[in-house]
């Protein structure tokens, strides 16, 4: 019964969407005040709905309600609380339903704190984000339903793929939906602005909080995807170059761009068209991710589906709304003249360059994940395009943006002098080669990509300090009065460098070792003595372990004891790696037990990772300034921007 409710509730949601996509976007048209005030309790209406509908599916999963075909294929009675809620979105159906949710939510938080907006854009930015929502709601009830019965109900499930069953990856597609899906409202504030003919400085204010709140989101969503990636897998790794994680690489790229672009049509109404453009593009990007993970025309491990009549529906969705809105932007981007004038080395012009050299980034990352399709459509041959690709076409655009971020960040608006520009930054150049130096002495095999990251990462994270020393007078007492974006910009800024230090020396200087340990016999591996001192067998809560008991020592003394594991879930008949690793300020310790052998002994893989966790810190770093900005009055929904008088209203007949 409550699933049906669920079913019932998520088609009322439908119809609410669609009145709330029409009656706003007539009354903006036609002057109708009332019309365009339907938008508001429509867009709390559609989400109390969803909400509804979701909490009935999570309720079905918990229950462990098999008679559902989704609860069926995705859950098991012995499967721990955790991933029994966590299978809700670990799936295509449920998927989308955590999609739309999110979606209507941000629709919702529009209606509710949008009081601010003058009505005609707000009551449009509404009709917007519900067509959206009514695009996809009619995807899951006519190809996707997550509420189908089965006929006759089994004693138990199939269990949920076991490399989902982990916190990391529980949390991780949350995130990223909030991250993806957030990018639909500047997507709604562009396509809004376009049909009212009007982009300035109180819409880009507007603009700006919703992108960094789904750049914040995507950042954390990333984190925890390459920090699953690393811990779970056993090998080693935090970043593949798949295509499902690519296709969230991009919107972070364009969201990145999106957000220095709107920087400037605030404070100097320049690049207003290309502001809008990144918006459109940015959600597009998360709808080809979409795309690509639920089509099945791109091969990738992280896929939730591989049928064909789904991947055309969202296909068609994706031509409708950014086809549509790319048309609408042709149309109307000349009326969008820029006021604001600046010369050629100024503020402007350095995020004129962070957004190229952004968004080239996001097309060589587009490119390499999209050509092994087009090669196979064209030519009927099959390619792969691997990390080498990546790494060489896309760090020449990172690196030389790291360069210039110090550098735009102390620029004033208008003109500027490059020379006085850079005169602070010398201290902060200085320590960055002093830390370059001190890595290219330290390294053991003299590694390039050690020196250069460590010393952009270094570069980048002084600058961020010179900023805040420049902007505070060079005071030390005024630096804790400086506004909160202001630090935010800092740390964001700062944990790039950070992240950058530790993908580069990770890359430089891992060890990796893969042997036949036998217990009692100590190996060496990059100085480190490792035993394996006993394996046990032990029974989970749904799966069955292989457990090792190793010990780690560094100059004789004992450091760590460890335990990797090798989990088999007998279920899906799936064995799983549960790597154990001994974190550390410079490096881990990383160890994967594997088979028995017949000569005696575990197969085992020992890695040494220098300064891995520095990549996640940095991660953290960067979203932790991005809630420190947003945290600033001067950000959020409409603050600052200017009032305007009411608009005429004409009663509706």
């Amino acid at each position: 019964m409550i699933a049906e409710l669920g079913h019932f509730a998520l088609i009322l949601a439908f119809g609410v969407a669609l009145i709330q996509a029409i009656v706003p976007m007539i009354g903006a048209w036609q002057g109708w005040r009332g019309w365009m005030a339907v938008g508001e309790p429509a867009a709390t209406a559609q989400f109390l709905l969803i909400a509804a509908s979701f909490g009935a599916l999570t309720y079905a999963f918990v229950t462990s309600d098999f008679s559902l075909q989704l609860v069926f294929a995705n859950s098991h009675t012995d499967k721990p609380m955790l991933y029994k809620v966590a299978g809700v979105w670990g799936n295509h159906e449920g998927s989308m339903l955590l999609w739309v949710l999110i979606l209507s939510g941000f629709g919702a938080a529009a209606a509710w704190f949008g009081g601010a907006l003058p009505p005609s854009l707000r009551a449009r930015v509404l009709a917007v984000q519900a067509s959206i929502g009514a695009a996809f709601l009619g995807f899951i009830l006519f190809t996707s339903n997550p509420f189908v019965r089965l006929v006759q109900p089994p004693f138990n499930g199939k269990d949920l793929n076991p490399l989902l069953q982990d916190p990391g990856l529980a949390f991780h597609p949350p995130f990223l939906y909030l991250g993806y899906v957030g990018l639909s409202m500047a997507f709604s504030f562009a396509v809004a602005a376009l049909i009212e003919g009007r982009v300035d400085a109180a819409w880009a204010r507007w603009v700006r909080p919703w992108t960094l709140a789904a750049w914040i989101f995507l950042t954390i969503g990333i984190g925890l995807g390459s920090w699953w990636a690393y811990y779970e897998l056993g090998w080693g790794g935090f970043w593949f170059w798949d295509p499902v994680e690519n296709a969230s690489f991009m919107p972070w790229l364009l969201a990145a761009a999106l957000l220095h672009s709107a920087i400037v049509v605030e404070k100097r109404e320049a690049l207003k068209s290309w502001t809008i453009l990144l918006a459109i593009l940015a959600f597009g990007f998360s709808l080809i991710g979409t795309f690509i993970v639920r089509s099945g025309v791109i091969t990738s491990v992280h896929s939730f589906a591989s049928d064909p009549e789904r991947g055309v529906y969202i296909l068609v969705l994706l031509a409708v709304f950014v086809g549509g809105a790319l048309t609408l932007y042709a149309a109307r981007a000349g009326a969008m003249q820029a006021k604001g004038v600046f010369g050629m080395v100024s503020r402007e012009s350095a995020l004129v360059v962070n957004n190229i050299l952004l968004a080239v980034a996001a097309l060589v990352v587009f490119v390499g994940t999209i050509w092994p399709l087009v090669a196979e459509m064209a030519w009927g041959r099959k390619l792969s395009v691997g990390a080498p690709f990546f790494e060489k076409a896309f760090t020449p655009f990172m690196l030389l943006l790291v360069i210039v971020l110090p550098i735009g960040a102390l620029m004033p608006w208008k003109r500027a002098g490059l020379a006085r520009a850079v005169q602070p930054l010398i201290p902060a150049m200085v320590l960055a080669l002093s830390v370059a130096a001190l890595t290219w002495a330290i390294g053991t095999n003299r590694s390039a990509i050690a020196l250069v990251g460590a010393g952009l990462g270094s570069w980048l994270i002084f600058g961020a300090l010179t900023e805040l020393w420049v902007r505070s007078g060079r005071k030390a007492a005024r630096i804790t009065r400086l506004p909160r974006a202001d630090w935010g910009k800092a740390l964001a800024h700062g944990g790039l460098g950070v992240t950058f230090i530790g993908i580069a020396l990770l890359t430089a200087w891992d060890s990796e070792d893969i042997r036949v340990a036998k217990i009692g016999e100590p190996f060496t591996v990059a100085g480190y003595e490792i035993t394996l001192d006993g394996v046990e067998e032990v029974q989970g809560p749904n799966y069955t372990s292989t457990v090792g008991t190793m010990s780690v020592r560094e100059n004789g003394k004992l450091t760590a004891v460890m335990h990797p594991e090798k989990r088999v879930y007998p279920v899906q008949a799936m064995p799983t790696t549960e790597a154990a690793i001994d974190q550390r300020f410079t490096g881990d310790v990383y160890l994967v037990i594997g088979d028995p052998q017949l000569g005696g002994g575990f197969a085992v893989r020992t890695y040494i990772k220098p300064f891995a966790d520095w990549i996640w810190t940095g991660l953290a770093l960067m979203a932790l300034g991005g809630m420190l900005s947003l945290s600033d009055r001067r950000y959020r929904v409409a603050a600052g921007a200017r009032k305007r008088a009411p608009l005429a209203a004409t009663p509706a007949e």
